[in-house]
């Protein structure tokens, strides 16, 4: 096809060019440096000043596209054309002396990379084919991008979006949802703040309503980054215009509107040419009293110039930005890049890594008990405060809260002090009752003594399994040993801690130590339990450990007062007399028949002096568990961080050296994950590009600074010139 698109600038083949006309394909130069890390990366999160098409099915888009380039190479038809965003790189470059009109103008694919398509209607096949091998064959749409530069001299720099038509109702394999898809990811585009939006919409459509403008007031509510585009001029209604469409009376935009005129489908089925089709655009803007006075808001060549214009002076603003964005994401993949470590190839390197994984693991263990973690959290409890807490706040105080005389009833203290008495009636307190019920008690501390060494040993799993150390990411299999290693090394360490905690409970259960000095002692507890009995309500005065010793009886019986012996000695006195006065009966009472003692006896009746010493028992009791209850609470959780946390600390890196640092188990511990592979490799590319596009920018403003230094040397040198001529 032969050059016959007229030129859209002034002077295309013009030499002279300023700094400014540079911004644009500086930008450009970051999209095609970028472009190769740009999908599913950090990189994407960068944006960069472009302008984004954005207008439903049949608005002109395509018409448009092509009448700025002035070429045909969009596919066609009746239905969705656009069918994945195509980022469309314009660079006005002259042609050079000696080259046809042919090989001046040319298209490039990010996907084929060194291959010049000059002939447009191959351009238009690849865009098709490639939509095809990503979105199907039957009107898909995905949102992966095609990206072509096209260069030419007859076309300004800019980069455009062709974004697809914004579609109601869904054909072929499209989704059901296919409109929220589409709108999501235009948005996805002109919600960012670099991104100039073009809003094409018919004339013969309601602008109030456009689906276009809609969109673009979604993403800038203030219409500073919005230009609006009115298509199809030519075919409105007889009498009527789109004059205060372009004025911006029904929609204000503050970038304005641009009327153009496209090319109908016949045009396009009769090969007409796009030079022909802006010959006509011209005539129809010139023709039109209406129109022709709005020359400025009229015609496909104001719409390269005001977008080419509006393009660069945005990137004016944005352009300091941009490079701090891009200095700032560049530290923060290099400073994750450092995290991932270096490759290693020697084994001296393999066993330095390890080495130290090692050893910081351990730090991290160890910092996590005794509360030197860095990364301190603020919201909950975590390593050895937690310890702490079980000791304190569960361990010590369920043991304060259990009375070692609920589970003990007054008729089983009765019954184990009638059954240590024998067949004689008890005048004192036995201690055998008191230390069968006290080492009963004791015998209870067993269970919350072993479940508060599981609930710490349970943390220090916890612990070891949130170690945060960074390496271990890479290397899932020394991760895997690691646990290993640290479930067997608290297991082995859990044995001694329980035996010692065993031995600690059959210790005091072996020896009643009645002779303690803070034992509230026979004599003692039997005051207190006449006391008890003599008082109004009943009640005892509340037992107290009293810091000075008290004097009480350690024989193996505990005497009441006289008190009690009195009360024993008027009922002996009546029994006998009752007796001798049958005996002196001048009649015998017939044979009394006994019943039958059942298999199981209790004691029947309460005396006072058997209530005086069931209070003495359970006296003797709470006072005698206290003393011991202390003990356990002091000395189990002594245990627990002697044999099993201390030990742990104490050991752990001595084990992992035994266990881990071979040199024949350097390449299996550690071997990185595929992923983390790949995750380094994308990230060492992403910093590449991300330092190359950094430089490109330094190098422009190298390049303006010489430029501007350049002119103010010129123009001095000028001035002193002057001023000695005229001298």
């Amino acid at each position: 096809m032969g050059r016959e698109a007229k030129p859209v600038t002034d002077n295309p083949r013009s030499s002279v060019t300023t700094i400014g006309s540079s911004l644009i394909p500086i930008i450009n130069k970051l999209q095609d440096i970028l472009a190769p890390v740009a999908a599913g990366s950090e990189s994407s999160k960068i944006s960069l000043p472009q302008v984004a098409v954005v207008g439903s099915q049949s608005s002109g888009k395509s018409s448009v596209l092509e009448a700025l380039v002035g070429r045909d190479f969009l596919p066609r038809g009746c239905d969705i054309c656009t069918r994945r965003p195509l980022v469309l790189m314009l660079e006005n470059r002259p042609a050079e002396d000696g080259t046809g009109a042919e090989e001046s103008e040319w298209g490039e694919f990010r996907h084929l990379p060194e291959k010049r398509f000059y002939d447009f209607t191959k351009i238009r096949r690849e865009i098709q084919a490639e939509t095809e091998r990503e979105a199907g064959l039957n009107k898909g749409v995905s949102d992966k991008q095609i990206r072509l530069k096209i260069t030419s001299p007859h076309v300004l720099n800019m980069t455009l979006v062709d974004l697809p038509g914004i579609t109601k109702v869904p054909v072929g394999d499209q989704p059901s949802d296919i409109e929220s898809r589409i709108r999501k990811m235009i948005m996805s585009y002109i919600s960012q703040e670099k991104c100039i939006i073009l809003a094409v919409t018919p004339a013969n459509a309601d602008l109030a309503t456009s689906d276009a403008l809609q969109l673009a007031r979604e993403a800038d509510p203030t219409g500073f980054r919005t230009i609006g585009v009115i298509t199809k001029l030519d075919i409105m209604d007889r009498g009527t215009d789109a004059g205060n469409f372009l004025l911006g009376k029904v929609v204000p935009l503050k970038l304005g509107y641009v009327g153009v005129v496209n090319r109908c489908q016949e045009d396009i089925n009769k090969n007409s040419s796009i030079a022909a089709a802006l010959a006509y655009e011209e005539k129809f803007f010139r023709d039109n009293p209406v129109y022709s006075s709005l020359s400025d808001r009229c015609g496909i060549p104001q719409l390269a110039r005001k977008l080419n214009q509006i393009l660069e002076q945005h990137i004016r603003i944005v352009l300091p930005g941009l490079k701090a964005e891009l200095n700032s994401q560049m530290h923060a993949i290099h400073a994750e890049l450092e995290t991932y470590g270096m490759v290693m190839e020697s084994k001296t390197d393999l066993g330095a890594t390890l080495l130290n994984i090692l050893s910081k693991y351990v730090e991290a263990f160890t910092a996590m008990l005794d509360g030197n973690n860095p990364e301190m959290l603020t919201k909950e409890l975590s390593g050895g405060s937690r310890i702490h807490y079980i000791f304190q706040s569960i361990f010590v105080k369920s043991l304060e809260e259990v009375d070692p005389c609920d589970d003990v009833t007054d008729d089983d203290i009765r019954t184990a002090i009638q059954n240590a008495s024998g067949s004689r009636n008890p005048l004192f307190v036995p201690e055998v009752p008191f230390e069968v019920l006290v080492r009963r008690q004791i015998a209870r501390l067993l269970d919350p003594s072993l479940q508060c060494l599981r609930f710490v040993h349970e943390e220090l799993i916890k612990i070891s399994r949130t170690c945060e150390v960074t390496e271990l990411q890479r290397f899932p299999v020394l991760r895997k040993r690691l646990d290993e290693v640290m479930v067997k090394v608290l297991r082995d360490h859990v044995e001694p801690a329980q035996r010692m905690i065993e031995n600690l409970i059959e210790m005091e259960v072996d020896y009643i130590n009645t002779s303690h000095p803070k034992f509230v002692g026979g004599n003692k507890a039997a005051e207190l339990a006449i006391h008890q009995l003599q008082s109004p309500q009943g009640s005892c005065p509340q037992l107290l450990n009293n810091e000075k010793p008290v004097s009480g009886g350690s024989t193996k019986t505990w005497g009441l007062p006289v008190f009690i012996g009195n009360l024993k000695s008027s009922g002996a006195s009546f029994i006998s007399r009752s007796f001798g006065e049958r005996n002196n009966s001048q009649s015998m009472p017939p044979v009394i028949q006994l019943r039958e003692p059942p298999s199981i006896l209790r004691p029947v009746e309460v005396t006072e002096h058997k209530a005086a010493e069931i209070i003495v028992t359970k006296l003797l009791l709470r006072s005698y568990y206290d003393i011991v209850r202390k003990n356990i609470q002091d000395l189990v959780p002594k245990a627990i961080m002697h044999f099993l946390v201390n030990l742990t600390k104490r050991t752990l890196h001595k084990t992992f050296i035994q266990t881990l640092y071979r040199e024949n188990l350097f390449e299996e511990l550690l071997q990185e994950q595929d992923a983390f592979v790949l995750k380094r490799k994308h990230n060492q590319e992403l910093l590449r590009v991300l330092e190359q596009s950094v430089q490109t920018l330094q190098k422009f403003e190298f390049d303006v600074s010489s430029h501007q230094m350049g002119k103010f040397r010129y123009h001095s040198f000028s001035r002193s010139f002057a001023t000695n001529s005229t001298a």
